[in-house]
């Protein structure tokens, strides 16, 4: 990875597909563009039609080419799902260098080493991340390089996956005439992003609500340990609008979207609105107030099925508590809901990055500083975490340059576009 280049990251989620592409430029990173496209082909989260998740992350794809005018080529894309696995492993090897520095080498082969685990035949590698280095029984070493040793470990997490889903979702990307350069596994990248380096020690919840699916991952002593999908979100909301409203799908989606309100005690009983009677050509009138009064209850079971969750994956009152991402949260009072049903320390999380001011980026953006932190690791730079993917992590290449607009330009484009 040069100071001038382009990488792209690809979120694949049930309501949406956002492409978004970042720029590295003199080592600093911003978001340069992005492309949204209403998601087809993908149910709680898993893909159900190929034809159709194609079609849309070409749309995707090509909003974001629009915005900013080059040619993308190669993404990184997210991957979660209830497939997801983590597996501790060890990996031991004896430093080569003659006079004993510990190198990159040294680095690889030690986490090679960790990958090799016995996996049964329908599942697969998708990313190691080590948690701790120990060179000669010293523990703690974040960066080993430029140590000098004789015998150096890794503690590492295995992130593995179902090889169906993987393969469906890469088949989708080829199919969409893009290259895969990486899967990353979106609860990392969001967490790399959300979380400050306290709440990842502590431990704390980083909950991603989308429209399909809730994805739970838990951080303790500074690295991931635990995750969850439940296939519940901010669908099961809008169905419950259609239901209490007796309205079509799609009207009931406008309407959350617009007056939406999770807490009843912050609704306005004063703003109105109308919505079509499915059946009928007869409109009718209702408050806030009353949409209000259909949201609350199945946020507020959100929450608590994300509760119980955690203590079944054996977790209780983590000291940095909740901190919420997705689409959803992004809904007038769920911030009250949450604080409520969990009965703890609660916040939303959102890129602070021009254009992408929402908690349905971050997934987006986390997968893209993920991919940025860790060329910064690699480079010695400032990044504090290694990860190695599923082949060995390397830049990523710059994209085709077409007729790029300044800087200026682009950023009256984003504002054009999300404000």
């Amino acid at each position: 990875m040069s100071n001038n280049d382009i990488i792209v990251s690809l979120d694949i989620g049930t309501s949406k597909v956002r492409a978004i592409i970042g720029e590295v430029t003199n080592g600093t990173f911003n978001i340069i563009g992005v492309g949204s496209a209403d998601s087809e082909g993908i149910r709680k989260g898993a893909i159900v039609d190929i034809d159709q998740t194609v079609q849309s992350i070409r749309s995707a794809v090509e909003h974001a080419e629009q915005m900013v005018g080059i040619q993308i080529s190669e993404v990184y894309v997210g991957i979660s799902g209830n497939h997801i696995g983590l597996q501790s492993s060890h990996g031991v090897v004896a430093v080569q260098n003659e006079d004993r520095e510990i190198g990159e080498d040294d680095i690889d082969r030690v986490i090679k080493a960790a990958e090799v685990i016995a996996l049964p035949p329908e599942r697969e590698v998708i990313d190691v991340v080590a948690k701790q280095y120990i060179v000669d029984g010293l523990e703690g070493i974040q960066d080993p390089r430029g140590m000098i040793g004789v015998r150096l470990e890794v503690e590492a997490t295995i992130i593995t996956g179902a090889k169906t889903p993987i393969h469906n979702l890469l088949r989708c990307v080829e199919k969409s005439g893009l290259k895969v350069k990486d899967l990353v596994l979106m609860s990392l990248g969001a967490g790399g992003l959300a979380l400050s380096k306290d709440e990842k020690s502590m431990g704390s919840v980083l909950v991603d609500i989308g429209a399909g699916s809730t994805t739970i991952a838990i951080y303790q002593e500074g690295s991931l340990c635990a995750t969850s999908t439940i296939p519940i979100g901010g669908e099961f909301v809008t169905n419950d609008i259609a239901y209490g409203l007796r309205t079509l799908t799609d009207q009931a989606e406008k309407v959350k979207l617009k007056y939406g309100c999770a807490w009843i005690d912050d609704a306005a009983s004063d703003v109105v609105f109308k919505v079509l009677r499915i059946g009928s050509n007869v409109e009718k009138e209702f408050t806030q107030e009353d949409l209000a009064a259909i949201i609350e209850p199945r946020v507020l079971e959100i929450f608590h099925l994300i509760s119980q969750e955690v203590k079944r994956l054996g977790y209780n009152e983590l000291p940095g508590g909740y901190i919420l991402t997705g689409g959803t949260v992004s809904m007038p009072g769920v911030l009250k809901a949450a604080q409520t049903e969990l009965s703890a320390s609660v916040r939303i999380a959102v890129p602070d990055y021009i254009g992408v001011r929402d908690p349905g980026f971050t997934g987006g953006v986390g997968i893209l500083h993920n991919v940025v932190r860790r060329y910064r690791w690699r480079s010695g730079g400032s990044g504090n975490k290694k990860t190695a993917g599923r082949s060995k992590p390397t830049a990523a290449p710059s994209q085709e340059t077409v007729s790029k607009p300044g800087f200026v330009e682009r950023l009256k484009n984003m504002f054009s576009e999300f404000i």
